[in-house]
């Protein structure tokens, strides 16, 4: 029996197990949308703007390590989505994204609503698509979601012209993918791997440096029992947070431009670093020529492109680093490095993150209370500014795929939207977003959306009445001249959160905190929390321009 292909769509979507879709509807892909009328196993989640079914689906695959699924109409549908397709490409987040398109034989003549979003999108996906046979796209849906989950994770566009989902074909789901010339490297070439495991054994002060690829690998058991089988201390790169305890001994917190003092150290001093799913990015690597200076280099990543990229990579190694860790683990041994490990105790006492309490609610003071109210459990959901870095530095994470943050891309109005996404991907967790006032302001339209859902999300706003952290690079690189960093208005967030139903505190004591933020938490609904901090608290340590990351700054 034949079926259009927008319920061919459909069909595909549950033979790929998808629970939810975060959309929007238009004219373009209203086909779709009625096909899905009829499906009693997929939700649909209607978002307020289309950016926020992007970032919702992010924020979803993000905490059940499935791809996230959103669509969007044409024209306008289609380019609000860029924003949240850019972030999941730069964080190896992997998502399926259908656009709607004109009818085939209006594309290229400026049609209402017509833009060209596989061309706009082909930079920051993964692979796009523009059906023109119907018959084909089963087969398209199946690459899509093989290629968005495989190798380096990413997203993949679909873009469906109205006609072509309106045509008649006879459905069939193919049993296997079919992708001439995609082939990731899994297994690391073993001669390698002997290899590097002869230098871990050589080695006198070896530091682990684990990325995002850890978490997207499901690596973190193995990083750990490697970390204590060879008494190395490991730092994370953002992205990497949570692949690690936060209150393990050998962990170093973060590091970098915002990193600790100490685990910029050890890097300086360290004889091996081992690179396990990250890309050496900017913020990490700072002044180039003064990173890891005495370090022989080993960078195991699944993407090959990454590899000697950015920093000279001494000894390669493709393939998933789950695979590779535990094929090395077999040929390790328990190693003392006592000398090194007093080293690194004694860099911990001599530079601790430390801030001055005095002068108000301060916000590092917030971020250690809800990691110590949460014991470190929660899935904290962050915006992209000052807050993001206090929870990098001050929450103690205990679990894999508790952070969800926007990495490379820095995209505030994130948060709201992936902790919504989040929130419906782990019903049973706790899901707390960290925002600030100004990147909450970005999308919190999609408060419908998250009440409408009844979803129990805790939001929690370091208030400080400006762009934090442009406002601290103006301060370090301007001189003090401060311009668009400071809000002359602001809406009232107590009733904001009233208009939309939300429980409202305002903190703005430790003592507040104490008392108030407890209640918020454990309040079985939403909760929305102002925490009013001042506004010319800066993130520190800090690297400057041009310096290495040996050369932090601090209070």
């Amino acid at each position: 029996m034949e079926i259009t292909a927008a319920e061919a769509l459909v069909r595909c979507l549950e033979k790929e197990n998808v629970e939810i879709i975060f959309g929007y509807p238009g004219g373009a892909n209203l086909p779709v949308y009625d096909a899905l009328y009829h499906s009693s196993r997929i939700k649909h989640v209607l978002v307020r703007h289309e950016q926020g079914a992007a970032h919702a689906a992010d924020g979803y695959a993000r905490v059940t390590g499935k791809v996230g699924v959103c669509l969007a109409t044409s024209g306008p549908g289609a380019t609000n989505l860029v924003t949240g397709i850019a972030n999941a490409y730069m964080d190896s987040i992997p998502l399926v994204v259908f656009t709607g398109q004109v009818p085939t034989t209006q594309i290229g003549t400026d049609a209402f609503q017509e833009v060209d979003i596989t061309g706009i999108t082909l930079p920051i996906t993964k692979h796009n698509y523009l059906v023109k046979d119907p018959n084909k796209l089963p087969g398209i849906v199946k690459n899509a979601f093989h290629i968005a989950a495989t190798g380096r994770p990413g997203p993949v566009l679909i873009d469906l012209p109205k006609d072509v989902a309106q045509s008649l074909i006879e459905f069939k789901y193919p049993a296997t993918v079919r992708l001439q010339g995609y082939k990731p490297t899994y297994k690391g070439h073993p001669a390698r791997i002997t290899e590097i495991a002869g230098l871990i054994k050589q080695s006198q002060k070896p530091v682990i440096y684990a990325g995002g690829g850890i978490l997207s690998s499901r690596a973190a058991d193995e990083l750990l029992q490697l970390a204590e089988l060879i008494s190395a201390p490991v730092t994370n790169t953002f992205m990497g947070l949570a692949s690690f305890p936060g209150d393990h001994p050998l962990f170093l917190g973060m590091l970098g431009l915002h990193g600790t003092r100490y685990a910029n150290l050890a890097v300086t001093e360290c004889d091996m670093l081992l690179a396990l799913g990250a890309r050496f990015d900017d913020r990490v690597t700072m002044h180039l020529k003064s990173f890891a200076p005495e370090a022989t280099v080993v960078h195991i990543d699944i993407d090959p492109a990454e590899i000697g990229k950015n920093v000279i990579t001494h000894v390669p190694l493709v393939g998933d680093v789950k695979l590779i860790l535990k094929t090395l683990l077999q040929q390790l041994e328990r190693i003392d490095r006592s000398p090194w490990l007093s080293r690194i105790r004694e860099m911990k006492e001599q530079y601790p993150l430390s801030y001055n309490r005095e002068g108000g609610l301060k916000p590092q003071f917030v971020i250690e209370q809800l990691s110590r109210f949460t014991k470190g459990n929660a899935i904290i959901v962050t915006d992209v500014g000052q807050h993001q870095m206090w929870v990098a530095q001050y929450y103690q994470f205990r679990k894999p795929r508790t952070l969800v943050s926007s990495g490379g891309l820095g995209a505030m109005g994130f948060g709201l939207p992936a902790a919504i996404g989040a929130s419906i991907g782990r019903p049973g967790d706790m899901v707390i977003l960290v925002t600030g006032d100004g990147s909450l302001q970005m999308t919190m339209q999609e408060l419908g959306t998250m009440m409408e859902q009844e979803l129990p999300v805790k939001i929690l706003i370091l208030n400080n009445q400006s762009l934090g952290m442009v406002r601290q690079l103006q301060e370090f690189y301007c001189e003090g001249r401060y311009i668009a960093t400071q809000f002359k208005f602001h809406p009232d967030f107590m009733q904001l959160a009233k208009a939309y139903g939300i429980p409202g505190y305002t903190l703005q004591t430790e003592e507040d905190v104490m008392n108030l933020l407890p209640q918020a938490l454990s309040a079985p609904g939403p909760a929305l929390v102002n925490c009013l901090v001042p506004p010319y608290e800066n993130v520190m340590p800090m690297v400057l321009a041009g310096k290495g990351i040996d050369e932090a700054i601090d209070y």
